[in-house]
C-alpha cells in the first residue's frame, strides 16, 4: 500500500462527505454535524480544527478531524475518523490516527480523547481504539439515547 497522508483541502469536501454517508455506524442526523465541523475547518484551516486525508493513487480513502480542547493545557479531541467501507482493515485508519497523534505531540499535546457509542455496531470501532493504545476512561449511560451510552477513550502521548 502506497498510502500518503496530507492536509484536507476544499476539493476533498464532497469525497469526505461521501465517506461519512457510506459509514454505516453514523446515524443520518450525525452527517450534518460532521459537515459543519468540516466547513469550519475549511473556513479557517489551522484554527480550532485540523483535518487530514489518507490518499492512495490520487483517491481519498479516509479522513480524520481533530483539535485542541478549549481551556485545557494541551489536551486534544478526535472528532471524526472515517475510512471508506471497502478500505477498512488495510491500515488506513491506523495510519491517519498515528499521523494525527504525531501532529498533536509536536504541537505540545499530551492527552487525546475520543468519544464513541456503546451500540453493538460500534464494537469494531471500540476494538480499533483499544488496539491503538486507547483506554476506556468513562461511560455516560443513555447519553445519545436510551441504551446508547457515550464511551470515552483516552491516550497519553
Amino acid at each position: 500500500m502506497s498510502l500518503s497522508i496530507r492536509t484536507l483541502v476544499s476539493n476533498d469536501r464532497n469525497i469526505v462527505v461521501g465517506i461519512l454517508c457510506g459509514t454505516p455506524e453514523f446515524e443520518p442526523a450525525e452527517i450534518p454535524v460532521a459537515e459543519e465541523v468540516l466547513d469550519a475547518y475549511l473556513a479557517s484551516p489551522g484554527g480550532g480544527y485540523q483535518a487530514l486525508v489518507a490518499e492512495e493513487d490520487g483517491a481519498v480513502l479516509g479522513y480524520i478531524c481533530f483539535g485542541t480542547i478549549p481551556l485545557t493545557a494541551a489536551a486534544w479531541d478526535i472528532y471524526w475518523l472515517a475510512v471508506q467501507r471497502e478500505q477498512r482493515g488495510r491500515g488506513v485508519g491506523r495510519t491517519l490516527l498515528a499521523e494525527a497523534e504525531g501532529q498533536m505531540k509536536r504541537a505540545g499535546g499530551y492527552l487525546v480523547l475520543i468519544e464513541t457509542s456503546s451500540k453493538p455496531n460500534y464494537l469494531p470501532t471500540r476494538r480499533f481504539y483499544r488496539k491503538n493504545g486507547y483506554h476506556e476512561t468513562s461511560c455516560i449511560w443513555d447519553f445519545y439515547g436510551i441504551g446508547d451510552h457515550r464511551v470515552t477513550f483516552a491516550k497519553k502521548l
